[in-house]
């Protein structure tokens, strides 16, 4: 049984990196081409099985044979991925094809930041994850980023549910602009890797059609358990080995300015003087190649009249308890306005006085708000509402409102997108 091991990266200087993105054009790169005649290469074997668990917290360990298939599946998600990274740790050192892995999971540096307001390129969550955030909001997170021989940048995708398909190729679309953005390509590599025929569903189908993404299906997250022993986690070593293709994700260059607040604002302004002149948003033609980097507009937080305004022509409730403006007023610090993109899909976030979290407020097809999930305080996004004070008066507030119903969406003939969105926004 191979022993586990630490990963050591190499220096930035000592590396591949800092990186330079190379543009070459190709209708399908290098690095798909060579993952195609090599896909069937991707098997997970004992070592790779058991290597990947050092990536999971001791708790997903016990939860690997649990008999609770919602927690079992969960940790079995974390263990798969881990097992995808380990692969390509080990591939990247057979072919020139694969430049670089970014580390992640235990292997990642500690002494994390914390996150903070303004914080904007890439960060590793304190479990290890790669992410990159605006304004300190998580916008997305990578299961699998790397470069291949020509610096070019790729990610990947790790799949093992068919539940998680929703909303799946929005996400995916959002990150290959991202990328492509911060690193000049007009075109992103993309890695779907599944534990499971995944050919069949429609979304799929469609993603695989463009040359640069390609779907590599391993065996199954059962026949994987069937490897290592099911009575328990197995003994890790710590032997530390220095992986010459192996880099930080903060090390990466980007060749774009990325101030996602700057770019927040920009569209925020854009709606405000686009619905006080009855112009069509959703209609408007797309401005500026940073208008697709903004998942979701924040307006600010609403004064009083604005909040009565807001009970007079909207039902709001929690659970199928309405609450009427008195019940805002008395139970809630604050209610904030915000749309998701790129539908334009309104949201009220409302801050509890005795609880510090928001309730996300999802307007339904009749215009009114209901309870959709809560945003906790351990999350950048959470600063940012918390940083909003009351700008927002009841004459500005019907006109956005309004601009964005879905009765004012179905009148044009639009048919409301919506916009990929982080779990905890």
């Amino acid at each position: 049984m191979t022993d586990a091991y630490k990963l050591q990266a190499l220096p930035a200087e000592e590396s591949l990196f800092k990186p330079q993105i190379i543009n070459n054009g190709y209708a399908m790169t290098d690095l798909i081409r060579w993952l195609n005649k090599n896909r069937t290469s991707f098997q997970p074997d004992e070592s790779f099985s058991v290597r990947a668990i050092r990536h999971i917290s001791n708790v997903e360990r016990t939860k690997l044979f649990s008999p609770e298939i919602e927690h079992m599946r969960t940790a079995e998600g974390r263990w798969f991925e881990a097992i995808v990274y380990e692969m390509f740790l080990d591939a990247a050192e057979t072919t020139d094809e694969i430049g670089g892995v970014a580390v992640k999971g235990a292997d990642a540096p500690r002494g994390r930041r914390n996150i903070q307001l303004g914080q904007n390129g890439f960060f590793y969550s304190r479990n290890g994850d790669i992410t990159i955030r605006g304004n300190g909001q998580d916008l997305a997170e990578f299961d699998l980023l790397l470069v291949d021989r020509n610096k070019r940048i790729a990610f990947g995708e790790v799949v093992t549910s068919p539940s998680d398909l929703k909303e799946f190729e929005i996400e995916v679309e959002y990150k290959k602009r991202l990328l492509g953005y911060l690193f000049a390509q007009p075109s992103v590599p993309f890695l779907l890797i599944s534990s499971f025929d995944i050919s069949h569903f429609s979304v799929v189908r469609r993603m695989m059609k463009s040359r640069d993404n390609i779907n590599i299906q391993t065996i199954t997250c059962e026949q994987i358990k069937a490897l290592v022993n099911t009575r328990g986690p197995v003994q890790e070593f710590t032997r530390t080995r220095t992986h010459k293709k192996a880099f930080l994700a903060t090390d990466l260059v980007q060749k774009k300015p990325f101030e996602y607040l700057q770019y927040h604002d920009w569209e925020r302004n854009k709606v405000f003087l686009q619905v006080s002149n009855r112009v069509n948003v959703r209609n408007a033609p797309t401005v500026g190649e940073t208008t697709v980097l903004v998942k979701k507009i924040l307006y600010g937080g609403l004064y009083p009249s604005a909040i009565k305004s807001l009970c007079q022509e909207h039902e709001i409730s929690i659970r199928g308890e309405k609450l009427e403006f008195a019940d805002l007023m008395q139970n809630f610090s604050k209610v904030i306005l915000a749309t998701d993109l790129p539908g334009y899909d309104p949201i009220v976030y409302l801050r509890p006085r005795r609880k510090r979290e928001y309730l996300k407020m999802v307007q339904d097809k009749e215009g009114n708000f209901k309870y959709e999930r809560r945003t906790p305080p351990k999350v950048g996004f959470f600063l940012w509402l918390e940083s909003l004070a009351p700008t927002l008066g009841s004459r500005i507030t019907h006109q956005i409102l309004e601009s964005f119903s879905p009765a004012k969406g179905n009148e044009e003939g639009e048919k409301p997108v919506k916009g990929a969105m982080e779990r905890q926004n």
